[in-house]
């Protein structure tokens, strides 16, 4: 084989199939007859998706334009992502901000009508039980929690709801198993989803809410996302998601003789733009015995609960905000082939083992495999060298500054004027 043939090769492998073997092998572990399956499941057959399990669910991993272009088609337009397997949880009775406050870090009390924040749900050991987007919605506030975390998080949800209620308290928690939902991503989203809704987008904000009607049914669109694009999160009623899934992926610019605006997109490619945008995958790059300060998730805690605590594992997250963790979640970039995760992280200078890896992927922006793990807090500066133990060889990288391409959210600072 020539050296052209050689080097084309290896670069099909570390853009194609290193990330998509990595995927794979974190998510294929249950025989399809026991999966479930969202109401999308023929409609991404139609469109022509490879399927996966995920969390318990049979989900898209890529649709035909593989997981590379669909990650930059993502970045330059807008992608379709089907997240219903997420669980959507509402909170209704007069005590539901003071209860939720016991059981995550936020400040739930003062969060405005139809704004929402990510918080963490923690555990009494400081661990973090999730991740999750809490939205005030006046009468009752919206959470949407992981699909891996959904069976426990609705478990203690419902165990300290109870707790309440014995104490005179007012919590109702209910998941709604009869909607879907949708990601819409990428710097076309508002131009897409405005063809689709009569209200002014906007002035819809990053992290800001509303109801609209869309396509003529009702539904909650969130300002957010988890690929560090502008975009949307749609929560649709199962009946109609279909529809508007559709309606959505057949989106085309008007100006240049219909060209595509929207791609449907698989996890393969969520996988690669959120770790491109520094975010965690729960169960991954945090889980039950991470605490916030070691995952560097501490601005998810606002002054107030600084000073007031009252949250799950308050102690100990509180003296760690005070006096350091001896580890810390960073972003690193290598010179050779991607980590996937769980490969020991080696100190440059004496090949002492320091840290673990928890994510990598070959990032399609950059050109070159980035990743994230924890590493012994003397070594969490940008600018520090190490190497990783890539398939039994020392790759050479660097920590880095997180996220490793910038982020475009829909701020109004950021709003042109």
């Amino acid at each position: 084989m020539n050296n052209f043939c050689v080097v084309a090769a290896r670069r099909y492998l570390l853009q194609n199939v290193y990330p998509l073997a990595s995927f794979k092998r974190r998510l294929v572990t249950e025989s399809s007859a026991a999966l479930k399956r969202t109401a999308l499941y023929e409609a991404h057959l139609k469109r022509g998706a490879k399927m996966t399990e995920f969390c318990g669910y049979e989900m898209p991993l890529q649709y035909n334009d593989g997981i590379r272009e669909n990650h930059l088609f993502v970045r330059n337009s807008a992608g379709l992502f089907d997240v219903s397997h997420m669980g959507q949880v509402r909170i209704y009775g007069r005590h539901r901000a003071s209860f939720l406050e016991h059981l995550v870090v936020a400040d739930i009390t003062s969060l405005a009508p139809y704004h929402a924040v990510l918080s963490l749900l923690t555990n009494e050991q400081g661990g973090i039980m999730d991740d999750t987007i809490i939205t005030n919605m006046g009468d009752h506030l919206n959470m949407v929690i992981n699909a891996c975390c959904r069976d426990k998080d609705m478990a203690h949800l419902q165990y300290h709801a109870e707790q309440a209620r014995n104490k005179g308290e007012e919590v109702i928690v209910e998941l709604q198993e009869q909607r879907g939902l949708l990601a819409l991503q990428g710097p076309n989203a508002m131009k897409v989803l405005s063809k689709h809704v009569n209200e002014d987008l906007s002035g819809l904000y990053f992290m800001n809410a509303q109801t609209m009607m869309v396509d003529g049914v009702e539904c909650l669109v969130s300002r957010c996302g988890y690929t560090g694009e502008d975009g949307f999160e749609i929560s649709v009623p199962n009946d109609a998601i279909v529809q508007i899934f559709d309606n959505l992926c057949d989106s085309t610019k008007e100006e240049d003789g219909g060209s595509s605006m929207v791609r449907p997109s698989g996890l393969g490619a969520r996988d690669s733009l959120r770790l491109e945008a520094g975010l965690c995958l729960y169960g991954n790059d945090m889980d039950d015995r991470t605490t916030p300060v070691e995952a560097a998730l501490s601005w998810t805690i606002p002054k107030s609960r600084r000073e007031s605590g009252g949250f799950l594992g308050d102690e100990v997250i509180l003296k760690q905000l005070k006096q350091g963790a001896v580890r810390r979640r960073v972003g690193f970039i290598l010179q050779g082939a991607p980590a996937r995760g769980h490969e020991n992280i080696l100190s440059a200078e004496d090949g002492r083992i320091i840290g673990q890896v928890t994510s990598g992927v070959y990032s399609p922006c950059l050109g070159k495999p980035i990743g994230m793990g924890y590493v012994e807090k003397n070594f969490a500066k940008a600018g520090t060298r190490i190497q990783v133990e890539v398939r039994q060889k020392k790759v050479a990288g660097e920590v880095v500054k997180m996220p490793f391409v910038p982020n475009h959210f829909y701020k109004p600072e950021q709003v042109p004027k």
